[in-house]
């Protein structure tokens, strides 16, 4: 860490806030590392000689170079032979990646929502014509990249060369010299302008591991283009093993040890398994693997769930996974071993899930965070949906219900090209479905999916990529959205959002006192979760009750409990929600404020006795009506309008936001007893209908009941007491 004496007030209090999340081991283990940064600083970082690097003395590049292009002792991705199977599939993915490609041929790159940038001569790796920013040419490790330098993902993203397999494909398919000339040259200016250890490109592990998978599946699909010479291949090497030393010394470990840890040794696999006449390579292979066989374990739960609780993330990881296996069974010198089918299996059950979550017709949640990662780019997509990893995972693992939910793309297309697999499709049909360990339910009548979140806030003591989103309610019909999670925002340059799309407020749950159930520590720490308790989930009822502990820490403690009611033999969701003061002290629960994100393509109508009537191209789509056990008045707001400040947007990407109605009740307790909030979710035609207001009945039981009307007639709904 650096010194604190040279810090901002601001900086000092985050590093106060990340040293509490950690453990004395932790703490213990990065004070040596904070130790060797500083002698490295002295004695240099230095790549070994080629006697070193290969464990020969005068290597002979060009026979080096000849195995390369033969695959000699290594799995090939992209060759001729599967390029024209490939483009005989997917006429329509070609022309796109090929109009990809000849962006790229003119220096256009754009990421995530930004607008496109353009470099009118050669790329400069360091700067963002975007943000007219040049990062430092220091040590990587001297750059601070929340400094405020620029946006750092963006000139990341620029320096994974993700590009680099589009232009090696573009080659494979048309034979135009252009495209493998281009990407051979940017990448000799790369390693030119960017010696290891230097510069914002080597700021990390993990971009040093991602950018390694590109590069070499590049180099591949480039093997006999003849502008890749000995000289150049040596020169390519020689980066590729001093980014691989730097994957497995400075891996993320402990608190951090999250997907940037997969990407570093999936980074560290690829190098090893796709150049084997390197000295360390036998032993890289052997020990990445084994580590990524314990991370498949415990970042997949065994449930199938993301331990981030971020579905982007999940995605991320299982690719990174994914390339991994795909390597070692390409390899015609692998003999399968129990680490394989580890990665396969974590591959498998993520499927299952994803597959669960999507069905057949749904939109993907947008749960947690979502940085828009690739693993692994051969598709031009500006993002990686759900859909196309499933058609990678079915490609890998068979899995039925991943083929018939996934949709092929270009990255599978290769795979099962490699494999010689088939796209046939198994039998499967979505349903209900309980994810016990990751904490998510799953509750399906027909054309309409209810989500109930009742998991952790994250992963590990930061939950980096975690949202305060505990017992929030997703609602899709007919394939779209109506209730759901606005996404992510932005990550550094937009801060505001970032806190904002964040927070408790953002989701559809509940906040009390406004609060958030989880503590911000800064934009990727929180240094107290709200804890979850499931109390139960029955699928066939289309029942979920449970209830968290993010509120105990408040002035007067508060536990929610919330029970959603999804029958499936009718059209309306009851979510019944439960504020009970903990304790003894005599005070009302704080003010209770219910939210409901509604998709940005949905009107409101004017609101007519605590009735809202969301509509879709002016049809209705859905109607919400509340009742409270205490004076309780309607609110809404839309991003942009005065007072909502940061809330009332919904991200479908990464830097990008567009206004959307978020609607609710504020509930105002006057007496020391429960706040109950019940709301009726009606969907379907019967959106179209005035519905009765629930009637709550707290009773002196303990016990809460709720009576309301659904489609199918009057029901009634009990909370058991506490």
């Amino acid at each position: 860490m650096p010194g604190l004496h040279s810090l901002a007030p601001a900086k000092v209090t985050w590093y106060a806030r990340r040293l509490r999340s950690m453990g004395p081991r932790e703490v213990a283990d990065r004070a040596l590392t904070v130790g060797a940064t500083a002698a490295r600083r002295v004695t240099g970082d230095h790549e070994p000689d080629d006697a070193t690097l290969l464990g020969r003395a005068d290597p002979d590049w060009a026979a080096l170079l000849g195995d390369f292009r033969a695959g000699t002792a290594r799995p090939v991705l992209l060759d001729r032979a599967s390029a024209a199977a490939v483009a005989a599939a997917h006429p329509e993915a070609v022309k796109e990646l090929l109009a990809a490609a000849d962006r790229v041929l003119e220096h256009r790159f754009t990421f995530f929502a930004h607008p496109e940038a353009r470099y009118d001569g050669p790329v400069d790796w360091s700067y963002d014509p975007l943000a007219d920013v040049r990062w430092p040419a220091l040590p990587s490790h001297a750059i601070n990249h929340r400094a405020g330098h620029g946006e750092p993902k963006w000139i990341w993203e620029l320096n994974r060369l993700q590009h680099l397999p589009w232009l090696a494909q573009a080659w494979l398919l048309t034979g135009d010299e252009r495209y493998g000339t281009e990407a051979l040259d940017q990448l000799e200016a790369w390693i030119a302008a960017n010696p290891p250890g230097r510069g914002i490109a080597w700021r990390g592990a993990f971009e040093i591991g991602v950018r390694a998978i590109s590069v070499l599946v590049a180099l591949q699909g480039l093997a006999d283009h003849p502008a890749l010479t000995p000289e150049r291949y040596r020169r390519a090497v020689r980066m590729l093993a001093a980014g691989a030393r730097r994957c497995w010394r400075d891996r993320s470990k402990h608190s951090s040890a999250n997907n940037h840890l997969v990407g570093e040794l999936a980074g560290l696999a690829t190098v090893a398994i796709l150049l084997p006449e390197l000295a360390s390579a036998a032993r890289w292979e052997r020990d990445a693997v084994d580590a990524l066989a314990v991370e498949a374990r415990r970042q997949i739960l065994p449930d199938g769930v993301g331990a981030e609780q971020a579905v982007g993330y999940q995605v991320f990881t299982a690719e990174l996974l994914a390339v991994v296996a795909l390597l070692r069974r390409l390899d015609p010198g692998h003999a399968p071993t129990a680490a394989d089918g580890t990665l396969l299996a974590a591959i498998g059950r993520s499927a299952g899930h994803l597959a669960d979550l999507v069905g057949t017709g749904d939109p993907t949640p947008r749960t947690g965070d979502d940085d828009e990662g690739f693993a692994l780019r051969l598709d031009p997509a500006p993002t990686r949906e759900v859909r196309p990893h499933l058609a990678l995972a079915a490609a890998l693992t068979g899995l039925p219900a991943a083929r018939r939910a996934g949709t092929s793309d270009l990255t599978s297309a290769w795979i099962a090209a490699r494999l010689g697999t088939k796209d046939t499709t198994g039998a499967w049909e979505p349903g209900s479905a309980h994810a016990a360990d990751g904490g998510l339910a799953i509750l399906r009548s027909g054309r309409r999916r209810v989500l109930v979140d009742v998991g952790p806030l994250g992963y590990l003591s930061i939950a980096a990529h975690g949202h305060a989103d505990a017992l929030a309610v997703g609602v899709a019909v007919d394939g779209h959205d109506l209730v759901g999670d606005p996404g992510t925002g932005s990550y550094f340059a937009h801060p505001d959002w970032r806190t904002a799309h964040r927070s408790t407020r953002a989701h559809a749950t509940v906040a009390v006192d406004d609060a958030d159930q989880s503590v911000m520590g800064g934009p990727f720490l929180w240094t107290e979760h709200a804890g979850v308790r499931v109390r139960d989930v029955d699928l066939a009822a289309g029942r979920v009750d449970a209830e968290h502990d993010g509120y105990r820490r408040l002035e007067v403690p508060v536990v929610h409990r919330r029970v959603v009611d999804a029958p499936p033999d009718d059209d309306v969701v009851l979510v019944v929600d439960v504020l009970s003061p903990v304790g003894e002290g005599g005070e009302p629960v704080p003010p209770v404020r219910t939210t409901w994100p509604l998709h940005p393509d949905l009107a409101l109508d004017e609101t007519v006795d605590g009735t809202v009537v969301a509509r879709r191209d002016g049809e209705p789509v859905l109607r919400i009506v509340t009742s409270a056990s205490a004076p309780a008045s309607g609110w809404r707001l839309r991003g942009g309008d005065p007072g909502a400040g940061e809330l009332g947007w919904w991200s479908e990407r990464l830097e990008q936001r567009r206004p959307c109605w978020f609607v609710g009740a504020q509930v105002a307790a006057t007496r020391a007893e429960p706040v109950i909030v019940a709301t009726l979710l009606v969907t379907g035609a019967a959106a179209d209908r005035p519905a009765p207001s629930p009637i709550v009945d707290p009773g002196r039981d303990g016990a809460v009941r709720v009576h309301w009307t659904g489609s199918t007639g009057p029901r009634a709904t009990v909370v058991g007491s506490r």
